[in-house]
């Protein structure tokens, strides 16, 4: 079950990868372009916290990593004219540092 839920973890970042590079190189209309790197790419990083989240030894990252898949998945449905859009890169810098904390060593 855990080799399954970190291939789905992982087939997950690499697709959000993917629309974070269709972004940046312009890949299809500018509209197109902003969905994915700027609205599908924070929900498939969120999924990928959610899943990644159980796997996590330590409980209180695993709350914080759930908080952090919650943050990235709703902050990509907030309109970046407002203020409160950024805490979609909140939520994806701290799904990255409770990863990294994490990792064995």
């Amino acid at each position: 079950m855990q080799n399954q839920q970190q291939s789905i973890q992982g087939i997950l970042s690499i697709a959000a990868l993917i629309c974070l590079a269709v972004g940046w190189f312009n890949l299809f209309s500018p509209e197109i372009n902003h969905l994915l790197s700027r609205k599908v790419f924070y929900v498939l990083i969120g999924a990928s916290f959610f899943i990644q989240a159980p796997l996590l030894t330590n409980r209180n990252f695993m709350y914080a990593m759930y908080a952090a898949a919650g943050v990235c998945v709703l902050g990509a449905f907030i309109p970046e004219s407002s203020n409160l859009s950024a805490i979609k890169t909140i939520g994806l810098l701290g799904g990255i540092i409770l990863s990294l904390s994490n990792r064995r060593r």
